[in-house]
């Protein structure tokens, strides 16, 4: 039987899982299932592709194991990923800082990897108005080379500073994406879903494509409120090691896994690397 005008109505967007699988503070003490290295990386993306994710989001390492920004690095891990997994993932490298780099070191990582996407943490790139030029200019060079930015948002004032740099003229992105975080790199950090209603009040502004982060054994409670809000979601090992039980997760696969069943549990069904890709305007 034909769908009425109000079924078609009632369809509801796919929704992205990216994977966070490693970040660039924890190591094989804190779980010995973190991935760290290039083959181990391309092993936890097939695994997380498997369970439903669409996207990963990559860390690299020294070889002590400590957080680096490296384009070489970074080639191997992005080479091992593709041969296990193809075009199916989505392939974001991180900028982050974690008090290693400068800003003019974290632009000059993702000229030199030309990756399909990178995150950029605001308070890192911009934090104030005599780093925005050079800000501004990174940016149009991304657009340039068809690389998607996602801006890290980690307070709702970020949130206006970032609408105001784009209603300036500053951002060269019609569709700009961002990740909200709830909460912060600490010990003991636990999120909550209501800590991502203060991103999403009338007197912010909504951003086309958000994303959202949480820390803790609520973290897939936390992606599954910010999914039905509309946003897609971001898990892994990077901020959280407990399943919704808050049992030990064995891997980051059991992670997305656990948010892929949440997700369709409430009737939201999970993009692909190609819906997410089309969304961001990439190439495969």
């Amino acid at each position: 039987m034909p769908e009425t005008a109000q079924e078609r109505s009632d369809v509801v967007e796919p929704k992205a899982i990216a994977v966070a699988p490693n970040g660039g503070r924890r190591g094989k003490a804190d779980h010995p299932a973190i991935p760290l290295t290039a083959d181990e990386i391309a092993r936890t993306a097939a695994a997380c592709l498997d369970a439903g994710a669409a996207m990963i989001h990559m860390h690299v390492r020294d070889r002590d194991g400590a957080h680096l920004l490296d384009a070489d690095a970074y080639r191997d891990a992005i080479a091992a990923t593709r041969a296990a997994v193809g075009d199916r993932l989505v392939i974001q490298i991180t900028t982050e800082a974690v008090g290693r780099y400068r800003p003019d070191e974290q632009m000059a990582v993702v000229r030199a990897v030309r990756p399909q996407a990178a995150s950029l943490a605001l308070r890192e790139l911009a934090p104030d108005e005599a780093s925005e030029a050079a800000f501004a200019d990174f940016l149009a060079w991304m657009a340039g080379e068809r690389i998607a930015p996602q801006i890290i948002l980690y307070t709702p004032e970020e949130a206006d500073r970032m609408a105001a740099l784009h209603k300036r003229g500053l951002i060269p992105f019609d569709r700009l994406s961002v990740l909200y975080v709830l909460g912060r790199y600490a010990e003991g950090q636990k999120s909550a879903p209501a800590d991502l209603l203060p991103f999403l009040t009338d007197a912010r502004p909504r951003f086309a494509d958000w994303m959202v982060c949480a820390f803790g054994a609520r973290e897939t409670a936390c992606a599954t409120f910010g999914a039905m809000l509309g946003g897609h979601i971001r898990v892994g090992f990077e901020n959280n090691f407990c399943l919704p039980d808050g049992a030990l997760a064995p891997d980051n696969a059991a992670l997305v896994h656990a948010t892929a069943t949440a997700l369709g549990s409430v009737g939201i069904p999970l993009a692909k690397a190609d819906e997410l890709r089309a969304l961001w305007r990439l190439s495969s």
